[in-house]
């Protein structure tokens, strides 16, 4: 369940994959499956091979690509390589206090 994000917010990222740019957004979220991880960011590109390779620099594998069909595809990064990633690309964590 994701939570402590904006329409304003997931509309930029959307715009920003629309206009084929490597597009992040973090935001809180809980999940049973993985307890502990409070954030998830997405990272999603309109250009599948575009966003395969900039996964490729840090480790990601192609087949963890959230694929859909209506054209926002993602890696989710979460736990501690999330905020390792993050701070690769120079983004700030919003979260941290």
């Amino acid at each position: 369940m994701a939570f402590g994000i904006t329409k304003k917010e997931v509309a930029e990222w959307k715009e920003k994959i629309d206009r084929n740019e490597i597009a992040f957004l973090t935001h809180l979220w809980t999940d049973q499956r993985f307890p502990g991880m409070k954030t998830v960011t997405k990272v999603g590109c309109k250009d599948l091979q575009k966003l395969k390779r900039w996964g490729e620099r840090y480790g990601l594998k192609p087949e963890w690509i959230h694929v859909r069909e209506e054209g926002y595809s993602h890696f989710d990064l979460i736990g501690p390589r999330e905020k390792e990633i993050l701070k690769m690309e120079g983004i700030p964590y919003p979260f941290d206090q």
